[in-house]
């Protein structure tokens, strides 16, 4: 006879979901679904408000760069608050106030009185709302999911984040041309409070909470050592500090240069960044099947085909060579970012997840605006096509100098003890007895990160996105 711990529960007959896929993970996924499909849209209509006021490609990017400083002043802040404090009251604060600066942007837009500073005081609003909801949403999503079945929960999430986020851009793009761009940020609006009060029905009756500690420095300090202690972890994370800065680089500033000079217009690189984004699906899709033993490995080695739309862009190939190149790393980045949330959500503990992640988004997207900042004075020294050769060739050393890290090739999938939080009886079943798996011992941190730093916010944003951009550039593609 079976004991109760090992006998298989299935989801009840005549239900149209599965077992996995219980409350808290499908609150979650409804909620990116909606606030995506308004987030990128409402990046569209934010550009062609700045033009409609007479701004320029200047005003353009000082809106955008406006979201910077609050990440960097608040990003950390927001991964301590997050372990602290139940994660869907912040999630859901930040909600509120992305909703009440995207009205009051629409507003202004749609009265014709907007101004670029206060574009620029609305945009901050939004990076603050997203340094305080980003860590907090990947904390809770991790939470949702059952060890067993994380790596296909994740898959089929990212799926509907990136099958949102193109329906978006396509119907933001369409509605900006024949309704105006303060109608698209007012859907915005009403996005994230629709977002918002799915996110206020989450169950965190699951979560233990917290005993009181030394205060929000202290919780820092904490998460700062747990995130050192993880050679894998800091290895992998300084990578793409390289690597997410010279895609920024690329995508942002030598993409729409090839195109124009060399391809015939923006159509081909639209289409490339279409291409992309098929990808990242059908990376999502093999993912919700697949299942590699060694995560870490698995996913690295598919981190050096995101250096081939660099080297399309140096030749440069034609049109349809671009857009294959941009499918193919659509669809190898998808693979280690399932990978990776499956990592995160295995090795992590669940109380720290939210600092973790917090230190994870300040170092993978650090050196973005500086990359992005030189990428024209770069093209200017050593010639556009150079410049991107040498993009693509950084981009395989660093991941190559990871592999050399013994824990990112040898770390593998095992049993999980996490049970999920809101999951349905019979997904919460099925999850592994913690009797069963022993803890792994703490990992001393190397020499050189092991010297206390300042506690205290130090982080970049990403480039112009919403507190409901679910990820850092690389998870998002």
């Amino acid at each position: 006879m079976n004991s109760p711990a090992t006998t298989p529960h299935r989801a009840p007959l005549g239900s149209r979901r599965p077992e996995w896929a219980g409350r808290n993970y499908v609150l979650l996924t409804a909620a990116t679904i909606v606030t995506n499909l308004g987030t990128h849209g409402a990046l569209i209509a934010t550009t062609w408000a700045v033009f409609e006021t007479g701004g320029d490609a200047g005003d353009v990017g000082l809106v955008a760069m406006a979201r910077f400083l609050p990440l960097v002043l608040f990003l950390l802040i927001g991964g301590a608050v997050a372990d602290r404090v139940p994660r869907h009251r912040v999630m859901v604060a930040a909600n509120v106030l992305n909703c009440a600066s995207q009205a009051v942007f629409a507003a202004l837009v749609l009265a014709g009185s907007a101004q670029i500073w206060q574009m620029m005081v609305l945009t901050a609003l939004c990076g603050t709302g997203q340094a305080f909801f980003n860590p907090a949403a990947e904390g809770m999503l991790m939470s949702s999911v059952t060890g067993e079945q994380a790596s296909r929960a994740f898959a089929v999430y990212r799926m509907a984040m990136h099958g949102a986020s193109i329906g978006g851009a396509a119907l933001g793009g369409a509605l900006v041309a024949f309704v105006g761009p303060g109608w698209v940020l007012l859907i915005d609006a009403v996005a994230f409070a629709v977002a918002g009060g799915l996110r206020a029905f989450l169950d965190v009756s699951g979560i233990p909470e917290r005993a009181p500690g030394g205060g929000l420095f202290a919780d820092l300090r904490e998460g700062w050592h747990e995130f050192v202690g993880r050679p894998w972890l800091w290895s992998i994370v300084a990578q793409f500090s390289v690597v997410v800065g010279l895609i920024g680089a690329v995508e942002s500033v030598y993409g729409p240069l090839v195109a124009k000079a060399e391809l015939g217009g923006a159509r081909p690189w639209g289409i490339a960044l279409a291409a992309y984004g098929v990808g990242t699906l059908a990376g999502a899709f093999l993912m919700a099947r697949w299942k590699p033993r060694r995560l870490l490995f698995v996913g690295t080695l598919c981190v050096f085909p995101i250096a081939l739309p660099s080297a399309a862009l140096a030749v440069p190939l034609d049109a349809v060579g671009l857009t294959a190149a941009m499918f193919v790393s659509g669809v190898a980045i998808e693979v280690f970012g399932v990978s990776w949330m499956t990592t995160m959500h295995q090795e992590i503990p669940e109380e720290k997840l939210s600092r973790v992640s917090a230190y994870d988004w300040f170092g993978s997207t650090a050196l973005l605006p500086l990359t992005t900042a030189l990428a024209g004075p770069a093209e200017t020294s050593f010639g556009r096509s150079t410049a991107l050769w040498g993009a693509a060739g950084l981009m395989v050393l660093v991941t190559a100098l990871v592999l050399l890290v013994p824990d990112v090739r040898n770390l593998t999938r095992r049993p999980h003890t996490k049970e999920p939080v809101g999951a349905s009886p019979a997904a919460a079943s099925e999850s592994v007895p913690a009797t069963t798996v022993a803890p792994l011992p703490a990992v001393p941190a190397p020499a050189a990160f092991s010297v206390d730093v300042p506690a205290g916010p130090s982080a970049v944003g990403t480039a112009d996105a919403s507190a409901d951009a679910e990820g850092s550039l690389r998870r998002n593609g």
